[in-house]
């Protein structure tokens, strides 16, 4: 059994996904275990200011929000599973804001990979807005994925580091 599984990750291409979320370490936390995800990091996407410091995107002047992304298997978990935890880890309803985290850094954003990423989003996106599973309208933003600043080692994996 080994061999074959190390035979199939060896043959098995991986692939990335970038979820904004609110605050990133939750994000992060619910995909970090699933299986078929190889790793999962904390950064930020979506601004205008390169490189930036967790101090930079909290002072909103960076435009970034803050993001999980994801590398995964495909032929181990599908990237319609990975959309099924993002719209479970939050509330797509709420406009830069995730409970008590406010500004654009928190808001509900898809970040897009792959032509076939970018379909699939705004497929689960219309399905979950027309199943009237939320009272207010999904304000889920589906963006091309842009340059991926890495938060800094202390945000990655912090919940799971909380843990210990």
């Amino acid at each position: 059994m080994e061999l074959a599984e190390n035979m199939m990750s060896l043959t098995d291409k991986q692939a990335v996904a970038t979820f904004g979320a609110g605050c990133f370490w939750h994000v992060e936390e619910s995909f970090r275990q699933l299986p078929g995800v190889v790793s999962t990091s904390v950064g930020y996407m979506g601004g205008h200011f390169a490189n930036p410091s967790y101090l930079d995107v909290l002072s909103r002047i960076t435009g970034h929000a803050e993001v999980a992304q994801v590398c995964y298997h495909p032929k181990r978990i599908s990237y319609l599973k990975l959309l099924d935890v993002f719209w479970n880890c939050h509330d797509p309803t709420t406009l830069n804001r995730q409970g008590p985290d406010r500004g654009e850094q928190y808001r509900s954003v898809i970040f897009w990979h792959t032509p076939e990423q970018a379909i699939a989003a705004k497929k689960s996106k219309a399905q979950l807005d027309a199943s009237n599973t939320y009272a207010n309208p999904i304000v889920t933003e589906i963006k091309p994925a842009s340059d991926y600043w890495l938060a800094a080692a202390e945000h990655q994996q912090y919940l799971a580091k909380q843990k210990t």
